[in-house]
C-alpha cells in the first residue's frame, strides 16, 4: 500500500457534528484565569445558562476571564458587556476572526465580559462561542453554523437582541458591511452604543473615490484617479486621462483597486489603458465591486501607516497620531513587476521578508511630526471616532506626484506628504499596526484596548466604568528579579530556517499567553537568524557554528514584529546612540499628547510597559542564564537546531528544563527517513509508513534530469511524487512532481537559490512554494498520495461535499502528555485550497487553510476516529515522545487505518494553529493559556522526575 499512489473523495450536507459541539456552544463558559494564586492545573470552569428573548430562545454564549480574588467584587460591580461581532462579506473576514480573537484575548475579564457574535458572507449572523474565534477560517465552522450556533432571523432580529444582551458593541468586521457604514447603521437605528465611527462618516471615509474628493475638499493633495463604475467603459476618457496626467498609453503604470473593498483586497498593478480597463472589468465581473478606481502609480515615494487614537471624552475629539510606521517593499524574487509593485493581501498578512516595517520611519523628523499633525487633523475633519488607521506616502523631490504639482496643500507646503487610505476598523492581530505603534508609546495590548473602549463609553455616561488593572507595570521588562514563588520561563524563537517567520508567530502567541499568569516571569527570546546560511551553500553542522549564534532578550515592544530579521534590526537600533534618541525624542512628544489628553480620565492607570534595551548573550550564555535563572525553556524554533536535537542536548548538559521531547526523540523525527525506519515494523498494528527513496542533492544536480526521473518511476512503481527536504521544518520545500519537467524547475530553483517557486510553476496547479533557507543536503522522492478533493461550499446554502472514492483522508494531529502515556487529541481534517500541497499560509496563517476538528462522523466514523487514534499514540509511544507533538498522517475512513507523512515535535502554536483548536475540542475546553500552561508544566515535572 505505501508504494501506491492513494485516492480519497467526499458528499455531505450540513447538519453534521452535533453531540458535543451543540452541548458546548449551547453553554455559558466563564474562563477563570487565577490572577493572584495560579496553583491549580485547571483554570477553567463551565457554567450553562439560557437566556430566552422576544418569541425564540436565542442561547447567549458569553465567555469571559474573571480573575480570582475579584469575584466578590464583580457581584457589587457590573461588568462591562461587550458584544464582539466578526465576520462579514469581505474576503477580509478570515483576518476578522483573528482581529476578534486577539481582541478577546486582551479584553475579557477584568470588569468586562464578552459575548461573541458572527454575520457569516451572506450576512445573517449567529451567536457563537468563543471558541469559535480559534478556527482557522471562517469556512472551517461556516457550512455547520446552523446546528452548532444560535442563529438569528434577521439582522435586525440581532440588534433587538444585542439592545439587552450587551452595554456597548466593539466591531471588528473589516471591509464591507464592517467599514462602509454598514454595521454602524444597524446599530444607531436601535441606539446601541458602539465603538468607533459613526455611518454616515464610515460611507464616506471608505469609498475611496469618495475619500479622495473628500481630501480635496479640506485641502489635503491626493493622487490623481479616475472612476470606473459597471461594466460600461469610455476607452477615449479613461486614454484621455492618461494623457492628461503624463502617462504612457501603452504601459503607463497604475494602481488599479475596488473603491469599496479594504485597503488590500483586489489591489492590482496595470500597465496602459488597455491592461486598466481589463483588470477594471475583471475586478467588477469576479463580484468585488461595481465601483474601480485607477491611480497613477506613485513612483519614487515612501508608504507609511499611523493609528490615530481620540483622547478625548464625551463629544471632544483630541486625535492623537501614535508612531507612524514605514512600509518597505521588498522583491519577491519572482521577475513579476506586479507582484513586486504593490503591498498586496499576502505581504500584509503573512510575516515574509517581502515587506519590512520601521516605527518610527526613517523619515526627517520634521516630516514625522508633519504626518502626525496631518493625519490628526484629517481625523477630526472627516468626523472620524475612538481610532482608525490613515495610510499616505512620503514623497521624493523626484516623485511622480509631487514634481507633477506646483499646489501648495494647507501646512504641507512642499506637497511632500498624500494620504491614501482610511482604514476605519484597522487589523488587530497580534502583531498589527495598532500594537505594534502602542507600544513603543507604553501600551500592551490589553491597555490600548481597554483605551479605545473607555473613550468609546464616555460618549453614554450612564457606560462609565472605573474598574482597570493597572499593576502589570513591568510587562516589557528583561530584568530577572522577582519574588520567590514565580516561575521563570524563556521563550526562545527565530533561528536559520525557512519557518523562521513562523516561529516569530509561535514564540510570540505563547509568550503573550503565558504572561497572563502573574506567577510566570515570561521572556521572549530571540534565536538570531545566522547570516551564514544565506549564501544556499550545503549546511555545516560544526559545534563552533553554535558558539556563534546569539541570542537576544527581547522588551515588549521590540517583540511585535513581522519576522525575526525585523525583530534583529530593532535590537541593533535599540542600541544606536543615534536611532535610539531619535525614536526616543518621538515617543516622548506622542507620550506627552496622550497624556495631555488623559489628564482628566480618573479611569486611566498609566502606560504600563516599559522601554527597556533588549539584552544580547552568546548561545552558551544565554544557557548558562537560564540555569541560573532556574528557568523553564519553552521551545518554539521550528526546524534547525530547534528541532534536531542540538539545542534540547545543550540544555540538558545545563540542567535546563525544556518544553517537548527529548534529544533522541527530536532527531529521529526531524529525520524523515529515521521517522519512517523506526515506525516500519507497525503495519500489522494498522500504522504505515510511505516508500521513500533518498538522493544527494548535489548528486541531481549534476546528473541528467530525465535518468533521475525514470530511475524513481521504477523504484517507486509510481508516475507522481512528492520531493521534500530530508531535514526540514514540515511545509519547506515540500511539492508535487509531475513529470520530468517538474523535477528540472525544482532542481534548478535550488541551484539558483530561490527563496520561494512561484504560485503554478509546476505542472500541477500549486501556492506559493517556499524553498529551504540553505540547500538541503538530502531530498526525499515518495509517492504522492492522492485524496479526493474536499470541497466547503461559500454559496447561499452553506454545506461540506466529498464523494468518498478512495476512503483516504490527510489529518495532523496533536499528542500530548508523559512519555509512555501520550494522548491523542482530536484530529483536524485538512483541507487543501490551492493545489495538492498544504501551503504555508494553510498551515500556519490565519485566516487562510480549512481544518474540520473532528473529523466529521458522515466521513470518518466514531470506530476509526477511536482506532486512528489508538495508532496515533502508538506511534507517539514507539518515537518516544513527550510533552507535545504534531502528527501529520493520511487515514482510512474505515478501518482507521494511518500512513505517516511526519512528525513535527516543535509544532506551529501560531494564534490559529489546529492544536489550539483539537484543545479546544477536548472536554472541558482547553483555552490558549491553559493548554501552553499545560505544555510548560510537562516539562518542569520531567525536570523534576
Amino acid at each position: 500500500m505505501a508504494s501506491m499512489a492513494i485516492s480519497v473523495s467526499f458528499s455531505m450536507t450540513n447538519g453534521i457534528e452535533r453531540g458535543n459541539d451543540v452541548a458546548r456552544l449551547a453553554n455559558n463558559t466563564t474562563l477563570k484565569l487565577n490572577q493572584k494564586n495560579l496553583r491549580s492545573e485547571s483554570t477553567s470552569r463551565i457554567l450553562g445558562t439560557k437566556r430566552r428573548l422576544g418569541s425564540g430562545a436565542i442561547r447567549t454564549v458569553s465567555e469571559s476571564v474573571v480573575f480570582d480574588g475579584e469575584e466578590e467584587e464583580e457581584k457589587s460591580q457590573k461588568n462591562l458587556r461587550v458584544g464582539l461581532i466578526c465576520g462579514g462579506p469581505s474576503a477580509e473576514r478570515g483576518i476578522s476572526l483573528n482581529s476578534a480573537r486577539s481582541v478577546l484575548d486582551h479584553i475579557q475579564g477584568n470588569g468586562i465580559s464578552v459575548s461573541c457574535y458572527y454575520i457569516d458572507a451572506h450576512l445573517k449572523a449567529f451567536a457563537i462561542s468563543s471558541a469559535q474565534l480559534y478556527s482557522n477560517t471562517p469556512a472551517d465552522f461556516d457550512f455547520k453554523l446552523e446546528s452548532l450556533a444560535q442563529g438569528f432571523s434577521s439582522l435586525s432580529d440581532l440588534a433587538e437582541h444585542l439592545v439587552s444582551a450587551v452595554d456597548i458593541v466593539f466591531p471588528v468586521i473589516h471591509g464591507r458591511f464592517g467599514e462602509d457604514g454598514g454595521i454602524q447603521e444597524l446599530l444607531e437605528s436601535h441606539n446601541i452604543p458602539f465603538v468607533g465611527t459613526g455611518s454616515s462618516e464610515c460611507r464616506r471615509a471608505f469609498d475611496k473615490f469618495e475619500a479622495s474628493l473628500e481630501l480635496k475638499k479640506y485641502g489635503f493633495m491626493s493622487v490623481p484617479n479616475y472612476l470606473v463604475q459597471g461594466t460600461e467603459v469610455d476607452e477615449s476618457e479613461i486614454a484621455q486621462w492618461f494623457t492628461d496626467h503624463r502617462l504612457d498609453l501603452e504601459v503607463g503604470k497604475v494602481v488599479v483597486k475596488p473603491a469599496r473593498a479594504g485597503s488590500s483586497i483586489g489591489v492590482k498593478v496595470a500597465f496602459g489603458v488597455n491592461d486598466s480597463i481589463k483588470k477594471a472589468l475583471e475586478l467588477i465581473l469576479e463580484g468585488i465591486d461595481d465601483r474601480v478606481v485607477v491611480e497613477v502609480f506613485i513612483e519614487n515615494g515612501h508608504e507609511f501607516t499611523a493609528i490615530v487614537l481620540d483622547m478625548g471624552s464625551g463629544s471632544d475629539c483630541r486625535p492623537v497620531v501614535l508612531l507612524p510606521s514605514e512600509v518597505q517593499l521588498q522583491s519577491h524574487g519572482s521577475g513579476d513587476q506586479e507582484e513586486d509593485a504593490i503591498f498586496d493581501y499576502r505581504r500584509k498578512y503573512l510575516p515574509t521578508q517581502q515587506v519590512t516595517y520601521h516605527t518610527p520611519p526613517r523619515f526627517p523628523i520634521h516630516v514625522i511630526k508633519s504626518i502626525r499633525e496631518e493625519a490628526s487633523f484629517l481625523f477630526q475633519k472627516l468626523g472620524l471616532r475612538d481610532f482608525a488607521r490613515i495610510d499616505g506616502w512620503y514623497l521624493a523631490p523626484t516623485s511622480n506626484i509631487s514634481s507633477a504639482s506646483n499646489e501648495t496643500f494647507r501646512g504641507n507646503k512642499s506637497g511632500n506628504i498624500i494620504f491614501t487610505d482610511i482604514n476605519l476598523i484597522s487589523g488587530m492581530e497580534q502583531n498589527s499596526f495598532l500594537f505594534q505603534q502602542a507600544s513603543k508609546v507604553g501600551f500592551s495590548h490589553s491597555n490600548i484596548l481597554r483605551t479605545i473602549l473607555h473613550r468609546a463609553s464616555s460618549r453614554l455616561p450612564h457606560l462609565t466604568w472605573h474598574k482597570y488593572e493597572s499593576s502589570h507595570l513591568l510587562r516589557g521588562s528583561t530584568t530577572l528579579e522577582t519574588s520567590g514563588d514565580v516561575q521563570k520561563v524563556f521563550v526562545i524563537f527565530g533561528g536559520d530556517t525557512s519557518e523562521r517567520q513562523v516561529s516569530v508567530m509561535s514564540g510570540t502567541n505563547v509568550w503573550m499567553n503565558l504572561q497572563r499568569f502573574v506567577n510566570l516571569k515570561v521572556t521572549p527570546c530571540l534565536l538570531s537568524p545566522s547570516l551564514r546560511n544565506s549564501s544556499g551553500a550545503f549546511p555545516d553542522k560544526r559545534e563552533s557554528d553554535l558558539d556563534n549564534r546569539e541570542v537576544w532578550l527581547l522588551p515588549y515592544s521590540v517583540v511585535l514584529r513581522h519576522t525575526a530579521e525585523e525583530i534583529l534590526a530593532e535590537c541593533l537600533e535599540a542600541i544606536e546612540p543615534d536611532r535610539a534618541l531619535f525614536t526616543s525624542l518621538l515617543q516622548k512628544q506622542v507620550m506627552e499628547d496622550i497624556m495631555d489628553g488623559l489628564k482628566n480620565q480618573s479611569w486611566f492607570g498609566g502606560f504600563d510597559i516599559t522601554d527597556e534595551l533588549p539584552k544580547k548573550f552568546s548561545l552558551r550564555e544565554w544557557i548558562k542564564l537560564a540555569r541560573q535563572a532556574q528557568a523553564t525553556v519553552f521551545i518554539a524554533v521550528h526546524g534547525g537546531i530547534g528541532e534536531d536535537g542540538t539545542l534540547q542536548a545543550l540544555l540538558e548538559d545545563e540542567g535546563v528544563a525544556y518544553t517537548g521531547p527529548g534529544v533522541l526523540a527530536s532527531r529521529t523525527c526531524m529525520d524523515k527517513v529515521m521517522t519512517s525506519q523506526a515506525l516500519s515494523h507497525l503495519s500489522e498494528f494498522g500504522v504505515h509508513t510511505i516508500s521513500k527513496d533518498v538522493k544527494r542533492t548535489e548528486d541531481i544536480m549534476h546528473e541528467t534530469i530525465s535518468n533521475i526521473w525514470d530511475e524513481l518511476i521504477t523504484k517507486l512503481r509510481c508516475l507522481t511524487f512528492c520531493v521534500k527536504p530530508a531535514r526540514d521544518g514540515c511545509s519547506t520545500g515540500v511539492a508535487r512532481l509531475c513529470s520530468s519537467e517538474d523535477l528540472a524547475v525544482y532542481v534548478q530553483a535550488l541551484k539558483d537559490c530561490l527563496p520561494r517557486i512561484p504560485p503554478n510553476t509546476l505542472s500541477k496547479t500549486h501556492g506559493m512554494i517556499e524553498m529551504p533557507n540553505s540547500t538541503p543536503e538530502y531530498l526525499i522522492f515518495e509517492p504522492f498520495v492522492e485524496t479526493d478533493e474536499i470541497i466547503v461550499s461559500s454559496k447561499a446554502k452553506q454545506q461540506l461535499s466529498w464523494k468518498g472514492t478512495r476512503r483516504w483522508v490527510e489529518i495532523t494531529v496533536g499528542v500530548i502528555g508523559k512519555r509512555g502515556s501520550m494522548r491523542s487529541l482530536n484530529p483536524s481534517l485538512t483541507v487543501k485550497e490551492s493545489g495538492d500541497i498544504l501551503s504555508l499560509e494553510e498551515k500556519f496563517q490565519g485566516g487562510t487553510g480549512i481544518n474540520l476538528t473532528p473529523p466529521p462522523p458522515t466521513i470518518m466514523s466514531k470506530d476509526a476516529l477511536e482506532r486512528c487514534k489508538q495508532g496515533i499514540e502508538l506511534i507517539a509511544e514507539t518515537l518516544g515522545l513527550e510533552g507535545f507533538s504534531r502528527i501529520d498522517a493520511f487515514v482510512h475512513v474505515e478501518t482507521g487505518e494511518v500512513l505517516v507523512i511526519e512528525v513535527n515535535t516543535v509544532p506551529g502554536m501560531t494564534p490559529s494553529t489546529v492544536l489550539i483548536q483539537q484543545a479546544l475540542a477536548e472536554q472541558p475546553p482547553m483555552y490558549p493559556p491553559q493548554f501552553f500552561r499545560k505544555l510548560l508544566h510537562l516539562a518542569t515535572h520531567r525536570a523534576s522526575e
